[in-house]
């Protein structure tokens, strides 16, 4: 079985006008996404910036839950927290990626974006279970990663779709659906 990692990447991605930006770590992001990588039984979890401020304030937060008070506060969020990774982009985890299973990562995206030929998530299910090379799976901040992100990876995932037109789900939101199809494979 090849193992799954995650990255939420802060640079390159859109703002809402279509320029590239970098975006804020968020506590709620480090934590959520944490957690999701243990409930589903991801490697790791990438926080992607090239930010020193942002990522001495992930460095400060795993440390609170790792060895700080929270470390003795809760425990479950001491083993979710020990996931945590950090990288510059996406070349750095990728690179941490094959370091650690000798093979570079089979690169899947995730977009809310209509468009192009996608990958079904029974598909992406079914080569994690068979196949042993690691996927990273992609997920972007802002407004979404950008073309040059994009045009990189291996596959992009089926978007998520509501019952309606709305389409804007927190990024936390769409890691916690795409894992559930992914490790329950419905």
């Amino acid at each position: 079985m090849g193992d799954l990692y995650l990255a939420l990447v802060h640079h390159p991605v859109y703002d809402k006008n279509g320029a590239v930006v970098t975006t804020a770590v968020t506590n709620m992001d480090v934590h959520d996404f944490g957690r999701l990588a243990r409930t589903f039984g991801c490697r790791a979890f990438y926080v992607c910036t090239p930010v020193p401020t942002l990522r001495r304030l992930v460095d400060r937060i795993i440390r609170h839950w790792e060895v700080g008070p929270g470390a003795i506060y809760n425990e479950t969020r001491k083993e979710a927290l020990a996931l945590v990774r950090q990288a510059n982009d996406l070349d750095e985890a990728m690179t941490d990626v094959e370091r650690e299973t000798g093979t570079l990562p089979y690169l899947v995206g995730t977009s809310a974006r209509e468009g192009g030929p996608r990958l079904a998530y029974p598909t992406l299910a079914r080569r994690l279970r068979e196949d042993p090379r690691p996927v990273l799976l992609v997920f972007g901040t802002g407004w979404g990663l950008t073309r040059e992100v994009v045009d990189r990876l291996d596959a992009l995932l089926e978007p998520i779709r509501g019952s309606g037109d709305y389409n804007h789900l927190s990024v936390r939101a769409a890691g916690a659906i795409v894992l559930d199809r992914l490790r329950n494979d419905r």
